[in-house]
């Protein structure tokens, strides 16, 4: 029998559609499924602990092998809202900025931001777990992910990171793509492209299974985030990968 094809995601909101549909999905017989964060994934798929990962598109410089499998990502064609810089203060005021351990792409996308577009002259602190209740004074912090959309409450000033990269470059953003390190079939690729496709069709579905939003889901999904991985994406996502090189 032929070895399944592990393959990681990760466990945050904005994955839930295009997680939804591998339930008793044929696919599923041909698969494993684990579920950790970005960065996490990230360094199983570079290791080759799995084949085929959800990862942050800042790894791909660092892949032997590198194949985008589906026409879904995550990604933005306006506000994301949930990878931001939050702080007390305007932008120009900051002087340190907390960075999120959880993601290489919204680390480096800020990166990108601050020396490219921005010119910000800040000291950037690494974290290894919660650092929220450091952003105070000129203490920023990048946060993502649902901790983000909580943090929203509670910072007074909120900077979008696909907003800005898009008034900077006037490309949308791709902050993940389903990503394989070696070549898969095509028979898997079109069930697993199939299986991504389901929860799109079922957003009232996959919203009624969120517990205690801190957000309105069905904006996040439908004006927010932005799955389709389009030209203009693909793009976009060259755009920044040619920044990382630099």
């Amino acid at each position: 029998m032929e070895r399944k094809v592990k393959v990681a995601a990760v466990s945050y909101s904005n994955t839930k559609p295009l997680l939804y549909g591998f339930r008793n999905h044929p696919v599923m017989d041909m698969m494993e499924l684990t579920m950790d964060y970005p960065a996490k994934i990230a360094r199983q798929l570079i290791d080759g602990e799995v084949d085929v990962a959800l990862v942050p598109v800042a790894i791909i410089p660092k892949l032997q092998e590198a194949h985008i499998i589906s026409d879904f990502c995550i990604g933005a064609d306006g506000p994301v809202a949930s990878v931001c810089l939050f702080s007390e203060v305007p932008l120009h005021d900051i002087k340190r900025i907390y960075l999120d351990y959880q993601s290489r792409t919204s680390v480096a996308l800020l990166k990108v931001l601050v020396k490219e577009y921005w010119k910000l002259p800040v000291e950037f602190v690494e974290t290894t777990g919660d650092y929220q209740d450091k952003i105070q004074g000129t203490d920023a912090g990048l946060v993502i992910g649902d901790r983000a959309l909580a943090q929203r409450h509670k910072s007074p000033f909120i900077y979008d990171l696909a907003e800005a990269w898009i008034k900077f470059t006037n490309l949308p953003f791709v902050f993940a793509a389903w990503i394989s390190n070696k070549q898969l079939s095509p028979e898997f690729i079109a069930a697993f492209n199939n299986a991504n496709s389901i929860g799109f069709q079922n957003l009232p579905a996959v919203i009624a299974e969120i517990e205690h939003p801190v957000y309105d889901m069905h904006v996040y999904y439908t004006q927010n985030i932005s799955y389709p991985l389009t030209p203009a994406k693909r793009q976009g996502m060259q755009r920044f990968l040619s920044y990382l090189q630099q």
